[in-house]
């Protein structure tokens, strides 16, 4: 057996190849990751007359042109978590380090774990694509809580008090709409109450908003008392007017990238079941199908719980033996923060005849505080998900074999 150890960084890797007993075949050498370098690596790979197995360090995405290109030529290679690797280097007593150092270091963990080595799936296209566009959706949405903050923020020294009167929610852009219309107090008092009134009704009755002379008048009254801070000038409007189309940008943003997610999602099989589920609609389920991916991935329903960082490992040591444990954290964090949202979204709405929801009710009976009975939940969730993807695939995989 030959273990090839591959220190991967920005742009460039180091590779050392090694047999049982640190033999070193090749001493550390260093490959840019351009095609024609990373073919010559795989050539030599192929000519080593053992079995080889490439062992890389997980490094955000910084190793996955390395990992795709050699699990495309039919290649095993196994992806390491940093941690674990970090720990199996610390053992050695000097502390040196560089890139020659680390690939030798990684080249004997292929050694020592040899039987343990995972390789890395093929995963289809699809859900590649799924979490490539989960990733830059939870970006938008990240950068679009912040544009709200930031325009918050200056309605209260524009417009204070206004979101008491209108707001924003999923199904319209009531306030950003508004307030990209009159965006200061002064210029409302300019129309004077009759002009603004008419004005409004006809402004919201050409946007499909309710039109209401009751709110018009609230909002005179409102801007008559107000105090606004910012001076009625052209750069405050400048401001004001760019806030609005930023997060207007932003949600446009958003809600493309989360209708291609819904596109791809419905072709794989498993999105009518997730769909099924309980509290599970067109936005979670993409998002809930793109962190797990292809769940015959795991070996079973453990390792989903722990790929989504929500195990608890034990904690033992003689006669210890630890009663209150934490969850790892050293999974998927977006797979628990899309997981969270639907334990949020079942305890809003409180299912009847629901395995998950009647497990938090039962927990939280125990006496379980909200965020023991959230991991709870949570953990409960992708037990009933794992079986319910698993079975759907059995039988599919039943039907070809008698067709």
């Amino acid at each position: 057996m030959i273990s090839v150890g591959i220190d991967v960084s920005k742009g460039k890797s180091t590779v050392c190849i090694m047999k049982p007993g640190g033999e070193v075949l090749s001493a550390p050498f260093e490959i840019t990751h351009t095609k024609s370098e990373l073919l010559d690596l795989i050539n030599i790979i192929k000519s080593q007359n053992e079995e080889v197995r490439v062992v890389m360090e997980d490094t955000g995405h910084y190793h996955l042109p390395v990992a795709t290109l050699l699990v495309d030529n039919d290649i095993f290679v196994c992806s390491v978590n940093a941690l674990r690797m970090k720990k199996y280097c610390s053992q050695s007593i000097r502390r040196a380090k560089t890139d020659k150092i680390d690939s030798v270091h990684i080249a004997s963990y292929g050694i020592a774990y040899w039987n343990e080595l995972q390789s890395i799936p093929c995963s289809d296209d699809i859900y590649k694509e799924l979490q490539l566009l989960a990733r830059q959706y939870y970006q938008s949405v990240a950068l679009l809580v912040k544009a709200k903050v930031n325009f918050s923020n200056l309605l209260d020294r524009v417009m204070p008090n206004i979101q008491s009167i209108i707001t924003d929610n999923s199904s319209n852009s009531k306030l950003t709409d508004f307030v990209a219309r009159y965006w200061h107090f002064s210029r409302i008092l300019e129309m004077g109450e009759k002009r603004f009134i008419s004005d409004y009704c006809k402004w919201a009755k050409k946007k499909g908003y309710r039109m209401c002379e009751c709110n018009a008048k609230e909002i005179f009254a409102l801007a008559q008392n107000g105090i606004p801070v910012l001076p009625s000038s052209q750069s405050t409007k400048i401001v004001i007017t760019e806030a609005v189309r930023v997060i207007h940008e932003l949600e446009s943003s958003r809600d493309t990238i989360l209708a291609q997610m819904q596109s791809f999602a419905k072709t794989l099989p498993e999105y009518s079941v997730v769909r099924e589920m309980p509290c599970i609609g067109d936005v979670l389920a993409p998002r809930i199908i793109a962190e797990i991916g292809d769940v015959r991935r795991f070996k079973n329903q453990h390792s989903l719980i722990a790929y989504a960082g929500i195990d608890a490992p034990p904690y033992q040591s003689g006669s210890f033996n630890a009663t209150e444990r934490h969850i790892s954290k050293r999974g998927n964090s977006y797979l628990r923060k899309t997981g969270y949202e639907i334990m949020q979204s079942l305890i809003k709405h409180k299912p009847e005849n629901d395995s998950v929801y009647d497990f938090i009710v039962k927990k939280r009976c125990e006496g379980k505080c909200a965020k023991e009975v959230m991991i709870a939940g949570l953990n409960k969730f992708l037990r009933v998900y794992y079986g319910k993807v698993t079975e759907l695939y059995d039988n599919l995989e039943y039907c070809n074999l008698t067709a």
